[in-house]
């Protein structure tokens, strides 16, 4: 393989493995925006993929990623109740939110195909070639020859940065992610716009679920989702809570995750876990801000009323 080659290969993996963390990670800035950082994120995802997979043998692939957003979706609504409704630690509910899921959709699924180890055969989702975008070398494949879930990333990037950026209801997402006193005393409500960012992030991180089983794989395993919910939170700090920035660092992120496929192709004389861990590591390392200090929403992760 050429050099040109391997570099246009590289970028196609690096495309097709950030889809999911772009879609999970622009849900959750809305979710951080508002003031909740939903670290059940992962079980929306791990739900996302179930539903997906479910959706898909009954109504097709399209009606697949349908039921991975609706699972996502009511994840992140047993979440906000308590987190946002109850008022519960954010953290510790996130957990248990994560933790139980992990084990109920590894029970859906063994009651639904029981366990004789054979691989599960999905109907997949397209890739959808963009005429004449996708002949442009090296990128053109890319980032033009992809699944609809893909163009959905690309296009919320404006969307939310106009949402967020732009609009009234935008500017009293952020109020109550900055100062949720201020804008209940503005007339804002509080409790309904964090219930509403959280159900909509576990949309998207069902639709990346969905995404993992429908076009990643064409499969179903269980814990599927191997940590993408926590790393797309490490993205929404990496990308600053900015649409743009979570984009380019859910690219940075893929690229590592397609490193390691390449160093353990090129054969490196290094122990295989460790290509496995680069994701994670970087994942930390964004958390503790070795990329740079990011100024989190004022009122993240704190409670309201208090």
């Amino acid at each position: 393989m050429t050099d040109i080659g391997a570099l246009s290969s590289f970028l196609v993996s690096a495309v097709g493995l950030a889809v999911p963390l772009a879609l999970a990670a622009l849900g959750e800035t809305v979710s951080e925006r508002a003031g909740v950082i939903n670290i059940g994120l992962e079980g929306s995802v791990i739900w996302g993929a179930l539903g997906g997979a479910l959706g898909a043998l009954a109504a097709g692939p399209y009606g697949g990623l349908a039921a991975g957003v609706l699972a996502g979706g009511l994840a992140a609504l047993l979440f906000a109740v308590f987190a946002v409704w109850l008022n519960t630690d954010q953290i510790i509910t996130g957990t248990a939110v994560t933790i139980g899921s992990l084990g109920f959709t590894g029970a859906v699924f063994q009651s639904r195909f029981g366990t004789t180890g054979l691989a599960l055969e999905l109907p997949t989702v397209s890739a959808w070639e963009v005429p004449l975008l996708s002949r442009i070398p090296v990128l053109g494949p890319a980032f033009f020859d992809q699944a609809v879930t893909a163009y959905l990333a690309y296009a919320l990037v404006p969307v939310l940065g106009w949402f967020l950026f732009r609009t009234r209801w935008g500017l009293a997402l952020r109020a109550v992610g900055q100062s949720p006193d201020s804008a209940h005393a503005a007339g804002v409500p509080v409790v309904r716009t964090r219930m509403l960012a959280v159900v909509f992030a576990g949309m998207m991180a069902g639709l990346a679920g969905a995404h993992l089983s429908l076009v990643h794989t064409g499969t179903f395993a269980e814990n599927m989702s191997a940590g993408k919910g926590f790393i797309a939170i490490a993205v929404v700090v990496l990308g600053r809570w900015s649409p743009k920035g979570v984009v380019a660092a859910a690219l940075f992120f893929g690229g590592a995750e397609a490193l390691q496929f390449a160093l353990q192709a090129w054969d490196a004389d290094l122990p295989y876990p460790l290509f496995l861990a680069l994701p994670y590591v970087l994942s930390l390392a964004a958390l503790a801000g070795w990329f740079g200090r990011a100024r989190a929403p004022e009122g993240l992760a704190l409670p309201w009323p208090r």
